[in-house]
């Protein structure tokens, strides 16, 4: 047993070693080159450095490090299930999982960099929360203020098959009304074609979303039901509506959670940024490289006196 320990810690200190070596010289790294000459990592290095982008990019990276040393000493741990639902609600909602991938590899971040900025919004979302406290009364203000954001319209869910002409839209509305599948229909016949590969599908809307004809028909349908054909100026449309939600007037019984989030995300705006100068500021940081001394916070700007300063006396006149 003593002897596998000494060969592992052996061959441990042989890693380490191997990886120093490699690190010292990784400056003369060769990435590319001619018989005549060849271009380095270092030289490479050199020419990011001096871009502005690094430094932004190094103030970033510095950040994120002091929000999570934040979060370990004051207690604010943040689970994978709580990044996993940020990034459903707050990307996945809009894009597809393939096109979130290809807009991280044009970023030129990976899953863990993207999990890694959630974690980090979640610590100082929880930090500014905690300093500033939303109130009962508060909310209460906020929602007799805000019902034109906070109420819900009546929406509809609807799907449809557009088509260029009455014939076809007629034909089209026989064959639904004697049983044949929407979305086999509206693969073969639309032509709208960011619907026609998913049967049709628009999705959920409220009143005035689409043209007005369009709109006006589908709310006055009811659930499974087909329409006519409904001319619009992209065409004839044959119109199914699949799912209805009535108007909701908020309260605080069914829109606390809503309420709250939004003072937060509200109060997260307008006090992040004092709030990262802050952190920055009250940390021991040394910046050892000149050029980057503009990734510190710049100091406060002297305020001017709000009073006028009081007048000179006169100089006494000469004495006869």
């Amino acid at each position: 047993m003593i002897y596998r320990f000494a060969t592992l810690a052996g061959a441990a200190l042989g890693i380490v070693a191997a990886l120093m070596g490699s690190a010292c010289s990784d400056e003369d790294k060769s990435l590319v080159s001619t018989p005549s000459f060849s271009i380095t990592k270092g030289q490479l290095d050199a020419k990011l450095e001096g871009m502005p982008q690094s430094h932004q990019e190094l103030r970033s990276l510095l950040q994120q490090q002091l929000i999570f040393q934040y979060g370990k000493d004051h207690n604010i741990t943040v689970s994978d299930s709580e990044i996993d639902a940020q990034i459903q609600q707050n990307i996945l909602s809009h894009m597809t999982q393939d096109q979130l991938n290809q807009a991280l590899a044009q970023q030129g971040m990976s899953q863990s960099d993207l999990r890694d900025l959630m974690r980090e919004q979640i610590i100082v979302k929880d930090a500014i929360e905690a300093q500033y406290p939303v109130s009962q009364a508060q909310m209460q203000d906020y929602l007799n203020k805000n019902h034109a954001l906070l109420d819900q319209p009546k929406q509809v869910r609807a799907r449809h098959i557009l088509v260029g002409d009455l014939a076809t839209a007629n034909m089209i509305e026989a064959k639904l009304k004697a049983g044949a599948d929407f979305a086999t229909l509206a693969k073969e016949y639309s032509t709208d074609p960011g619907t026609k590969d998913k049967g049709g599908e628009l999705g959920f809307f409220t009143q005035g979303a689409m043209v007005k004809e369009f709109s006006d028909a589908a709310f006055s349908m009811k659930v499974g039901q087909i329409s006519e054909p409904v001319k619009s100026p992209y065409g004839w449309h044959i119109i199914q509506v699949e799912e209805i939600k009535p108007a909701v007037v908020a309260t605080m019984a069914n829109s606390e959670s809503k309420i709250k989030d939004q003072m937060v995300n509200a109060q997260l705006q307008m006090r992040a940024p004092a709030f990262m100068d802050g952190l920055m500021s009250s940390s021991k940081i040394t910046i050892n490289d000149p050029q980057f001394n503009d990734i510190m916070p710049s100091p406060a700007p002297t305020l001017m006196p709000t009073t006028a300063p009081a007048p000179a006396t006169p100089a006494p006149s000469a004495t006869k």
